[in-house]
């Protein structure tokens, strides 16, 4: 993956990213942590599409990331599952692939199928959000991602909403899809995951890109903001 930030600022009643700039190359697994109202979840909402920045520029594999082609390739993951509660699992994935696809049924079943097997829900698909449990419900948000067949998934704190045991259930999944060919990026407070996921860290504090770099930036942080940071969530 190729990121190009440059002077990106946003704000909204105060200024909540401020003039961030970095460039990186082939990496995978993009980690961006911080304290909460660091701006990280606007971050990475801006640089998957879904939000416009003041002022500033997001590239991503050499195109904007306001651009339809990119918005094409990308797949999201938010905080809650943000299902359809009236529709089965499966029909939360196999309505947007005919509606926004412009898959047949049978085209959609099986790709949705396909994706909720991969998480390990095969034996749920036909059960209702409120039927399942929220890590369960949070996998097959997971699945309806991967069902466009993106370039690059974002998630945003996907277990924020989680105990810690569905906390498990849902990372170890994620985990399991690193070698299908994506690149990730994603916003996450459990740092065991960083390190086992990540191949690169962003670390925000009040609205900056404060510490970057492997992971191995966790176990010996240069700044004092990632020190106290990390003496906080060991």
């Amino acid at each position: 993956m190729k990121l190009v930030i440059n002077n990106l600022s946003h704000r909204y009643d105060v200024e909540v990213l401020k003039d961030l700039s970095i460039h990186l190359t082939n990496y995978n697994c993009i980690a961006i942590i911080g304290v909460s109202g660091s701006g990280k979840s606007t971050l990475i909402r801006i640089m998957s599409g879904l939000e416009k920045p003041t002022s500033g520029s997001v590239i991503i594999n050499d195109l904007d990331v306001f651009s339809n082609e990119h918005k094409k390739q990308v797949g999201f993951v938010f905080q809650h599952h943000n299902l359809f509660p009236h529709l089965s699992l499966i029909r939360n994935i196999t309505l947007i692939l005919e509606k926004t696809r412009g898959y047949t049924k049978k085209e959609a079943y099986d790709i949705a199928y396909d994706n909720l097997v991969k998480l390990h829900l095969k034996d749920q698909i036909n059960k209702l959000p409120k039927n399942v449990s929220g890590g369960q419900a949070q996998r097959a948000s997971i699945a309806r991602a991967l069902s466009i067949n993106p370039k690059i998934i974002f998630l945003d704190e996907p277990t924020s909403a989680l105990d810690p045991i569905l906390t498990d259930e849902v990372l170890s999944a994620i985990e399991e899809l690193r070698d299908i060919g994506k690149d990730f990026i994603f916003v996450t407070h459990v740092m065991s995951f960083v390190r086992d996921f990540a191949d690169y860290v962003l670390f925000m504090d009040q609205g900056k890109i404060v510490e970057h770099g492997l992971p191995t930036i966790l176990n010996n942080p240069k700044t004092s903001e990632l020190k106290a940071f990390m003496a906080k969530v060991r």
